[in-house]
Parts: C-alpha cells; structure tokens; sequence
C-alpha cells in the first residue's frame, strides 16, 4: 500500500508539471500575441491620426471653415486616437521586457540622463541623484524602461507644477537596492498593489492621459530580475517611496 501511495503521489506531482509548464507557455504566447499586434495595429492608427487632419486641411483649402461641433468631433477623434496609438506603445514596451537582450553591466547617471533626454523632464521639476551603487548588471533596455516608467509616472502624476524627485542606489544584504521618492500626492495602501497592474489608472483617462502601463512595466522587470517591490513611508504626509532590490547575482536573461 505505501508503494502504491507514493506511486501516485509521484504521478500526481508529474500530472502538475505539464499544467505549470503550460501556464508559462500561455503567458508566453499571449506577450508575443502582444508584441505582434501592438506593431502592426500600430500602423493602422497612425492613419486614424493623420486623415482627419488631411480632411480639415482640404475642407479649409476649399474655403470651409471647420468650427462648431464638426470642429468639436475631429478634435475628439484626435485625442482618442492619441491615446490609442499610446496605449499600443506602451503595449509594446511591456511586451519587449526581457526580449533581445543580455545583462550589461550599465551606470545609472548614464541610463538616467538617457531617459530625461527622451522624455523632456520639465524644468519645474527636479531629479536628485545619490547612487552610491553606481553600476549594475541588468538588460540595457530594461533599465531604460525602469528609470523611465518610474520618473514620468513621479511627473505625471503629480498635483503641482513642481517638484523633487530623488533617485538613489546602493547595495545591503547581497541586494542591489534601487530607491525613488517624490513628494506628490502619494498613493493610498488601499490602492498601492492595484497601481502596479497591467493599463491601470486611479483617476479617469479625461484628467490624466496616460495607459496605466508605467508602474506595470515596472512589476514586470522586478519580476524578471528576481526582484522586490516595498513602499518605504515617508517624513511628510505626502509623496511615495519606493524601494526595489534586486539579488546582486542571478541567473542571465535570454
């Protein structure tokens, strides 16, 4: 009897791998399902974008003034087709995570100066650096997508028009510890862990453009690198910390 037991629990923990293995092969489909549709959709949209400002431009040549509620609608098929075109980017990004990269060992000035290059920080804001831990080995990529989803959701959802962002590094415990702190309104508990989902925003789309995909990409890379996400409180009563350790040695990407 007792080889029997142990015989079926044998077959039981087999019958549980394949079941894992195809969770992970599902997941792996539907991202890549993403990274197609993302780029080819994209291109449709882009033509959204365009001919409602080819139409206007041609009614405007033949001496029709646009205004009132056609100009009203051409404005509003604008700003959703902006959107949509920013949610498929964004989309896109999420699912070239870990993609056609290896670790590189990167400097954080050098991957933080990179990203306010590319997404125009406004000069009302401020971006302190203390990284102690200067370097790093994580895909190149990657760390761009980090530092960029962390620094434009601290700026976008701020309810100022100003403000401090610190960004620091440093390594304890066999982590390499990467910290961000604003003094923005902050997030409440209630809604901290619901943030980091996939096209999530805590406040409506028409008060703030955005495809609720920052912090997503964010939870994304933590996971793939092995890492861990803590709130750290703050001083004030305002302003979100948050703390991402990474262990300093790990198996490379592929």
């Amino acid at each position: 009897m007792k080889i029997l037991v142990d015989t079926m629990q044998i077959k039981s923990s087999e019958r549980s791998k394949p079941s894992e293995i195809g969770i992970e092969s599902a997941a792996q489909e539907f991202e890549d399902f993403i990274y197609l549709i993302s780029h080819d959709v994209r291109n449709s949209v882009r033509a959204l974008i365009e001919v409602p400002q080819w139409i206007q431009e041609d009614l405007e040549a033949e001496g029709i003034h646009v205004h009132g509620s056609l100009a009203e609608n051409i404005d509003l098929m604008n700003v959703h087709t902006r959107r949509l075109d920013r949610m498929l980017i964004d989309l896109l990004i999420y699912s070239r995570i870990g993609r056609m990269q290896s670790n590189e060992l990167i400097e954080w000035e050098g991957v933080t100066d990179g990203v306010m290059d590319q997404i125009k920080i406004p000069d009302t804001f401020k971006v302190l650096r203390d990284f102690r831990a200067p370097q790093f080995r994580i895909g190149s990529t990657d760390a761009l997508t980090l530092v960029s989803s962390l620094l434009s959701n601290a700026v976008k959802h701020h309810d100022c028009g100003r403000g401090v962002i610190h960004l620091s590094t440093h390594e304890r415990d066999g982590r390499h510890v990467f910290t961000v702190r604003d003094d923005g309104p902050g997030i409440p508990l209630a809604y901290r862990e619901k943030a980091f989902e996939v096209m999530t925003t805590l406040r409506p789309r028409d008060e703030i453009e955005g495809s609720g995909m920052g912090l997503a990409n964010v939870r994304k890379i933590v996971k793939l690198y092995g890492g861990k996400i803590d709130w750290l409180t703050t001083e004030e009563s305002r302003g979100c910390h948050i703390s991402i350790s990474f262990p300093c040695t790990r198996p490379a990407i592929h």
